[in-house]
């Protein structure tokens, strides 16, 4: 086994159990010890050039998502047998994985040419607050602007129902009931009334086309059925399709135009670490000089749930403009789990 790729799998294994997922937990260290050159697929991974890491090309993951297609799609019925929630030893795992790459070759190879792509509708569950807390310096209606928004799931927040305490917040039939485990005060709720929304990334994915409906769902974990169902459920509320470009430029025309009488927030969620350094650079440029000409009638708001090397989950910031305690003051809301299970607000 090639060293860099087996470090990979046990540390997506190690990454996988720790975010709730068992079986992935199993089948990451399983792949480590047993892949072997003995078919094209496996050939292929063994020899895969850079960094094959979470950090890179994400290999392991392309070939978790490939194989939960095959599973999802109910082309390959042995592998479907020993994926959750069927329970079976890791020699019968193994050699179901290992029949399904040989019988699919042409399959996993197509899957593992694309980068992994999810769109974790949970982290709504901060955002939500996040734009409450504007709302209650800014009472306006918002006009939304995601980047890296994949298939742009989260652009429908407003139709999400979310659960803080013994209180539901949001239309109460939803079909996302968002239920983090929810730690600190937090802000008020308020009606969230969306004005206008977009999203913008690099590979957008169109929630109405069948493939990547499976796209967005292959790479889910198995053995996390409630994610499948949250996702299913805002693919079905989803009317927005992200448009392809660098969200740099994208962002410096839609902040060009404000639009009088509401909120413009613009938010992106484990995302911003993915962008080049002059996408980053010119974002925050384009942000900071909206915000110089951010009136109280057209404020603007920029919300980040990003990584930040804190060992307790990821960094909830909010800056806005104009701001009693400065314009663009950094504001940290909260921690909140990557996949947002839990939120400790802090604020």
């Amino acid at each position: 086994m090639n060293e860099r790729l087996r470090a990979a799998f046990l540390r997506q294994g190690k990454a996988c159990a720790m975010l709730g997922s068992p079986f992935m937990g199993r089948l990451m260290p399983l792949l480590a010890d047993r892949v072997r050159p003995e078919n094209a697929v496996a050939r292929r991974l063994l020899d895969w050039p850079g960094d094959v890491s979470s950090n890179g090309h994400s290999v392991p993951l392309r070939l978790a998502g490939a194989l939960h297609g095959l599973v999802l799609e109910g082309s390959d019925p042995g592998l479907a047998a020993v994926y959750p929630p069927a329970e079976v030893g890791d020699d019968a795992l193994w050699s179901a994985v290992e029949a399904a790459m040989l019988r699919h070759e042409a399959r996993l190879m197509a899957w593992l040419d694309q980068a992994p792509q999810t769109n974790e509708v949970r982290r709504a569950a901060a955002l939500i607050p996040a734009i409450w807390w504007a709302l209650a310096r800014h009472d306006l209606p918002v006009t939304l602007s995601e980047l890296g928004a994949s298939a742009g799931l989260n652009l429908s927040l407003d139709r999400f129902a979310l659960r803080v305490g013994d209180g539901l917040h949001g239309p109460a039939d939803s079909p996302v009931q968002l239920a983090p485990d929810w730690s600190g005060a937090g802000p008020a709720p308020r009606p969230i009334r969306v004005a206008e929304r977009a999203g913008v990334d690099r590979n957008p994915l169109d929630p109405s086309d069948p493939a990547a409906q499976l796209r967005l769902l292959a790479y889910l974990w198995p053995d996390q059925p409630h994610r499948l169902t949250l996702t299913r459920g805002a693919i079905a509320l989803a009317d927005t399709v992200p448009e392809r470009d660098d969200a740099a430029p994208w962002l410096a025309r839609r902040l060009a135009n404000p639009r009088p009488g509401t909120l413009h927030v613009v938010y992106n969620t484990i995302a911003w670490q993915y962008f080049p350094p002059e996408t980053q650079a010119a974002a925050t440029a384009a942000l900071e000089d909206a915000g110089r000409r951010a009136t109280a009638d057209a404020p603007l708001a920029h919300v980040a749930m990003e990584a930040d090397g804190d060992a307790e989950g990821a960094a909830l910031i909010l800056r806005l403009w104009p701001d009693p305690e400065g314009g663009g003051t950094p504001h940290l809301l909260a921690r909140v789990d990557f996949h947002g299970r839990w939120i400790a607000w802090r604020l």
